[in-house]
């Protein structure tokens, strides 16, 4: 049986989002690989684009399925014994709460690290609360 591995990729360059890496590479029980975003190569297969893999957590499933935010989050944390207490954000009614906040937080963290204020003069934000650039 081949051995069954999750990629996590993470922005290296935020230091909360670093912390929890740290914290997950010593708790995770071996099947999850870590990916720093800024250390991917422009144009590798199957990756999707890097803003968005800016904008909110990534994690390609061993089977090559992409899992993105809270849920990406609550995968990762299954790999270490901790992974019982992040499985009720999965729960419905609890998921919408929790994923809207850390859209919220996701986007505000990326508009922060990554963006200008003359740049945010000229996005808006659509019904879901995402930021949409104008051109």
């Amino acid at each position: 049986m081949e051995p069954r591995y999750d990629t996590l990729f993470y922005d290296g360059q935020c230091p909360l989002c670093a912390r929890e890496i740290r914290t997950l590479r010593k708790l995770q029980r071996g099947n999850l690989i870590f990916a720093d975003i800024h250390e991917q190569r422009d144009g590798s297969t199957n990756l999707p684009s890097h803003e968005a893999l800016l904008r909110r957590l990534h994690m390609m499933t061993w089977t090559g399925e992409w899992v993105t935010g809270l849920p990406a989050n609550v995968r990762a944390w299954s790999h270490t014994p901790f992974g019982f207490l992040f499985r009720p954000l999965l729960w419905p009614g609890i998921f919408q709460v929790a994923s809207r906040i850390y859209g919220r937080w996701a986007d505000r963290r990326y508009e922060r690290k990554y963006t200008c204020d003359v740049c945010s003069a000229t996005a808006t934000s659509d019904s879901a609360g995402h930021i949409v650039r104008e051109p």
